[in-house]
């Protein structure tokens, strides 16, 4: 289990800081902070988490971007293979990258192509696969580097 320290609040009106009276849940004040995209879809393909990162990445708010179909971010002729892609993990148990980053197209709300650094994984109760999480973050376009 994650062990974090307490959180320490600075009261404008109190001098030395006091501890927070509210827990709060670190994993998830992380994801929310996060300035990587943090992404999950369900077995359907559909988006269940959006946070802050994701938004700035692809311009989709997370209200806009919860209950739709991860296709909004996946170009047009990338999807029926990111479809193929995730029902073979769901049923393999494991994504075929394991924990190599990729790099690969994405689509931004105002229609304009992008380069993601994406990795992925599942998530699971037991053996039981739930969906599946991205942690993604902006790519300069692959092509020939300046020689240093």
């Amino acid at each position: 289990m994650l062990k974090a320290a307490p959180v320490v609040t600075i009261d404008e009106n109190q001098a030395p800081p006091t501890m927070n009276p509210a827990p709060i849940d670190i994993h998830r004040a992380i994801v929310e902070q996060a300035q990587e995209g943090i992404i999950f879809i369900d077995c359907d393909n559909v988006v269940r988490l959006w946070n802050r990162g994701a938004e700035k990445l692809f311009g989709y708010t997370a209200d806009e971007a919860l209950g739709r179909s991860i296709d909004i971010i996946i170009p047009e002729r990338f999807r029926a293979g990111h479809a193929q892609g995730m029902r073979l993990a769901v049923e393999a148990g494991k994504t075929r990258l394991g924990d190599r980053v990729m790099t690969t197209r994405a689509t931004h709300k105002s229609g304009g192509k992008m380069y993601v650094d994406l990795s992925f994984g599942l998530v699971k109760d037991g053996e039981l696969v739930l969906g599946a999480f991205a942690v993604a973050r902006a790519a300069p376009a692959p092509g020939p580097r300046p020689v240093q």
